[in-house]
């Protein structure tokens, strides 16, 4: 391929929305304003763009990305200013997600990549998953309008419910709450404790489950 032809297959695509994909590893932000990302996504960025780590507990972005094991809180940035943004994570596919006002959806704190400033959120716990983890999972709850980015191993799949989850593929949830299931039967099958054992487990005929192709590892205790 020739340096000129590389140069133009690869430059970004002009385009009239906030959250674009470069590809589907790779979010462009078109930023007129400000917005939340995942702290250490940022891959590039030209024009007049500022960063704000968040990291306080009593900024309301406490547990954005806790830490499983340790509850500890994993610093997230507020990008201000006009420009172009990039942001990646770890070659993980990324799916934009147009909330309107009143829709929401409930996503794996390590899953967000980034979210309009208009977008409301809240942290929260399901702590009832205490197999996968000590501190159980973290949640973030977004309501639209405005658009999210979120992230997954490979293409996600989506469920409705009724049905069961590995708590480690499970990416986000929508119109419906996780209660919590526990199968022995795959530790009995396995011989060893497995944490498959833990499941999620989503009742009732209303909203939907987005489960990857990939299962997160609750840390090392």
């Amino acid at each position: 391929m020739k340096i000129d032809e590389f140069v133009s297959t690869n430059e970004p695509e002009a385009g009239g929305d906030t959250f674009q994909l470069e590809n589907g590893k790779l979010l462009d932000v078109a930023l007129d304003g400000s917005v939340i990302a995942k702290a250490g996504s940022m891959i590039a960025y030209d024009g007049d763009i500022s960063f704000e780590g968040k990291s306080s507990a009593e900024g309301g972005i406490t547990g954005f990305l806790k830490e499983k094991a340790t509850g500890e809180g994993t610093p997230v940035m507020e990008a201000t200013g006009s420009g172009h943004l990039y942001l990646a994570d770890q070659e993980k596919k990324i799916q934009i997600l147009d909330l309107d006002a009143g829709q929401s959806i409930s996503v794996n704190g390590t899953d967000v990549l980034a979210f309009e400033s208009s977008v409301d959120y809240e942290i929260r716990t399901v702590e009832s998953i205490a197999g996968f983890s000590a501190g159980g999972m973290t949640n973030v709850f977004l309501e639209g309008p405005g658009s999210v980015a979120i992230t997954t191993h490979g293409e996600p799949l989506v469920l409705r419910p009724p049905v069961r989850t590995d708590p480690g593929a499970t990416v986000a949830w929508s119109g419906t709450t996780p209660g919590s299931h526990v199968d022995s039967a795959f530790s009995n099958m396995i011989g060893q404790s497995s944490e498959e054992t833990y499941q999620l487990e989503f009742t009732g005929s209303e909203g939907f489950v987005v489960v990857q192709p990939y299962e997160e590892r609750a840390p090392q205790q």
